[in-house]
């Protein structure tokens, strides 16, 4: 794969041309925006000159990979260790050298799972470098902007993965927004990954969930009352998110969170406005 396709500078997403497209498909969207100086671009190979990755133990068994300095949405990704393989959620858009063999030496990728579209980025260098693929919903098949072989599409509400994981199709954010529960983690309490399908916010006691985030969109209570409901089999005591994690009660903290939400979009709960 050559290092001079294009990369969106604002979103990281990576086309399969080294001349400039016109425009970036994930950007010039209303979930997302194109910068007041306009549309910007990149090469992996400039990428690689002055950025790196960074790592994170968050629990035992899983670490967060960052890039520095920031570069794109500046979201985090997830390695999950199991006895069956290891899983990535997320990717972010440089890849460096350390990194590849600092996966390999942990037994490399089993395969590759996204919380939604605007991290889809350069995962088709991930897929290459450790030999796995992408597994993305069909309801988002639209944004992908390097497709091949190494993606495989899913359909329906629910995907069994390695370890005894669950990858559960929310929406809200994009039609096939995901988040992946993993059983095992904290400790046997479960843990979940959210990408910003469901939002970690400065306040740790909560979380968000939003149609734009960037441009302040809200969801419908409607929308926000159906994933409460949808999440609320499922336990877990860490969630980890795209840019932060709640260190307990999960799962007690989602269900309050979308109550509250709703609250104020019908106006049960009351605050002083005016």
């Amino acid at each position: 794969m050559s290092e001079h396709r294009a990369v969106c500078a604002t979103c990281g997403s990576q086309y399969p041309t080294e001349s400039l497209p016109d425009r970036c498909i994930i950007c010039d969207e209303e979930r997302q925006y194109v910068g007041l100086d306009g549309q910007r671009w990149t090469q992996a190979i400039d990428l690689l000159k002055n950025h790196k990755n960074t790592w994170t133990d968050v629990e035992p068994g899983v670490f967060a990979i960052g890039v520095e300095p920031k570069f794109g949405i500046g979201q985090r990704c997830y390695i999950i260790k199991t006895e069956q393989g290891n899983v990535l959620f997320d990717i972010v858009g440089v890849l460096d050298d350390t990194t590849k063999q600092r996966i390999k030496n942990l037994g490399g990728l089993h395969a590759i799972y996204f919380s939604h579209p605007h991290y889809y980025g350069n995962m088709a260098d991930w897929a290459a470098a450790f030999g796995c693929k992408v597994y993305l919903p069909t309801a988002d098949r639209q944004w992908v902007t390097e497709p091949g072989d190494y993606v495989e599409y899913w359909s329906g509400d629910e995907l069994k993965t390695t370890g005894d994981s669950t990858v559960i199709r929310v929406g809200g954010h994009f039609p096939g927004s995901c988040v992946l529960h993993w059983p095992q983690g904290s400790s046997g309490r479960g843990s979940l990954f959210t990408g910003d399908t469901i939002q970690v916010v400065p306040d740790r006691s909560w979380v968000s969930f939003m149609y734009s985030y960037p441009n302040l969109i809200p969801l419908p209570a409607h929308e926000v009352a159906r994933i409460r409901t949808l999440m609320e089999p499922w336990k877990f005591d860490k969630l980890h998110g795209a840019f932060a994690s709640l260190a307990s009660n999960g799962s007690g903290i989602v269900q309050r969170s979308a109550k509250r939400y709703i609250g104020f979009l019908d106006g049960t709960e009351k605050r002083q406005y005016f």
